[in-house]
């Protein structure tokens, strides 16, 4: 605790040390959070992200950032059994539950990861299709641009990604309720039923840092990413999706 408060006064939240550490520490309590964080809408989002994916049957599909797989209820059954899923994420706590979940999914081929998206084992041009759910407001802009860079060598020519996360809504009235219950009410949820307001309090800088997936669209055209922005409930989440363009 005292090490993940030091890091935020510090202002080094992007630190991966640091990442890992508070989703580590968060593992056991983090699904139900961000149910509760969202107002109960992270699981239509996340069907959304997968949707918007265009996933067919027996595709190669990446879940970056998969935390516990919470988004592969939505991809299996769009990949079939002769589809694949490499599932990846630092955290080995999340990952501990991610493992327990795919021991229920014994008729799919999933593979685990545990490493950092930036340092990874996945061969180039060997996916067509990338998903995050949730994933990429703890990435700074630079670091969005080296995620950007991993995706697209990880892609096939015109393979698919989707990506989306919760963010700081249009509207001014709305954009202050919603980041007071972000920044107040969820630590003291988190306290009360969870005896951990601190971590919790992160989810809230993390989102005003990160605004919306406006910056990361940007960062995606740059790099010749066909791309489009989306939000969805009056930009309570934000994402992007879009395909890789075949090299000219």
């Amino acid at each position: 605790m005292e090490e993940i408060h030091s890091v935020h006064m510090n202002k080094d939240i992007y630190n991966p040390d640091f990442v890992r550490t508070l989703f580590n520490s968060m593992s056991k309590t983090y699904e139900r959070m961000n149910y509760i964080t969202s107002f109960g809408f992270s699981e239509r989002w996340r069907r959304i992200c997968v949707k918007e994916a265009q996933i067919n049957p027996g595709d190669h599909v990446a879940d970056l950032m998969t935390g516990m797989g919470e988004c592969w209820k939505t991809i299996l059954p769009r990949i079939g059994q002769n589809g694949t899923l490499t599932a990846l994420d630092f955290s080995s706590e999340m990952l501990s539950h991610a493992e327990k979940r795919k021991l229920t999914c014994i008729n799919f081929k999933i593979e685990i990861l545990c490493e950092d998206v930036f340092k990874n084992t996945i061969p180039d041009s060997s996916i067509d299709c990338v998903v995050s759910g949730f994933g990429i407001k703890t990435f700074s802009e630079k670091q969005l641009a080296n995620l950007a860079l991993e995706i697209n060598r990880i892609l096939k020519p015109n393979g698919r990604f989707s990506l989306i996360d919760v963010s700081v809504p249009d509207g001014k009235v709305l954009s202050v309720l919603y980041m007071f219950y972000l920044k107040n009410i969820i630590p003291i949820l988190g306290k009360l039923f969870l005896g951990n307001p601190e971590n919790y309090k992160m989810l809230g800088v993390y989102t005003e840092e990160f605004r919306n997936a406006q910056q990361c669209h940007a960062i995606f055209e740059k790099l010749g990413f066909e791309s489009k922005f989306t939000k969805k409930f009056f930009g309570c989440a934000s994402g992007i999706t879009g395909k890789k363009k075949l090299a000219s």
